[in-house]
């Protein structure tokens, strides 16, 4: 029997063992599969393609810089955006909201997170473009147009539309993050601020700076998600390959240019072009996701040993 269950332990660790290293093996054959697609242009123009502005690959110029800075800008966007929203709920459910209250309105921004993105591109094209368009970009232009970022057309489609519906998207993957590491949080700090005097704001503010990193790896990890989504932003961007200042204007990001061009890449060089940018983005997310679960582990750790 001491035999039998021996083996059997044997089996079972063995089995856990090729199910952990197997996602190893897989992001490791990815990196491997798309560099390998992707030679051809890394030989050819080396890391100058993230620098070139200019994308035309009927004369196999192949510039990324235009995606780049459309990710970038989108992306922090969206955070400008989603991280004060993101903050108040969190901070609401956990301080200050009613269990009752609570439960139906964190079940509901759960829900938010489940919604496909091509649903919410489909409402950034019929609501939103048309409100930014008639309603919203009239009045940014009247007060706020001597900035680039508010001259321009106002076709609705463009990086501020983008921006909108990525922080629409993040803001739930933030405020649950936040949520859990505020409730990471000893009780016993609350208790010690409030039995010194401090005023439920006071406590609210020390409890915030307790957490402080692992609100800062939610918001990256809000970042990871902003850069890396695809479908909704491919279809309220505009998807045009320039640089402008202005918000108004139409875009692209790395992950939309992937999705609107890779069916029309029947040319080698012009497949590896759009491999190698997946590979900067692949590898730009792999690195900010790991950033931000390593703040948020800290807090988890140090309020472990606090406890």
């Amino acid at each position: 029997m001491k035999q039998t269950g021996a083996l059997g332990d044997k089996v079972f660790r063995t089995i856990l063992w090729i199910a952990a290293t197997s996602i190893l093996v897989l992001v490791a054959g990815i990196i491997v599969m798309m560099v390998q697609n992707s030679w051809p242009t890394i030989t050819k123009f080396g890391i100058g393609l993230l620098f070139e502005s200019e994308w035309a690959p009927a004369q196999e110029r192949f510039g990324a810089l235009p995606f780049i800075y459309g990710t970038v800008v989108s992306s922090i966007l969206a955070l400008v955006i989603a991280v004060p929203i993101s903050l108040g709920i969190a901070i609401f459910l956990v301080e200050q909201a009613p269990i009752k209250l609570a439960r139906p309105i964190a079940f509901m921004i759960e829900l938010l997170a489940a919604i496909p993105s091509v649903v919410y591109g489909l409402w950034g094209i019929f609501v939103l473009a048309p409100f930014i368009r008639e309603y919203l970009g009239p009045v940014l232009q009247e007060t706020l147009g001597f900035l680039p970022f508010f001259q321009g057309r106002l076709t609705g489609i463009g990086l501020l539309t983008a921006g909108i519906i990525l922080a629409i998207m993040v803001t739930p993957i933030i405020t649950a993050v936040v949520r859990d590491v505020l409730e990471a949080v000893p009780t016993t700090q609350r208790e010690a601020a409030l039995a010194l005097g401090a005023t439920k704001w006071e406590t609210t503010l020390i409890v915030l700076g307790n957490a402080a990193p692992g609100i800062a790896g939610a918001v990256v990890l809000g970042l990871g998600r902003a850069i890396g989504e695809t479908m909704a932003v491919t279809m309220v961007i505009g998807n045009s390959p320039q640089i402008t200042l202005s918000l108004f204007e139409p875009a692209y990001t790395i992950a939309s240019v992937l999705a609107a061009n890779f069916a029309d890449a029947t040319e080698e060089i012009y497949l590896s072009a759009l491999i190698e940018i997946g590979l900067v983005l692949f590898l730009v997310t792999f690195v900010v996701n790991a950033f931000a679960k390593l703040l948020i582990m800290s807090v988890a750790s140090r309020n472990t040993r606090q406890v």
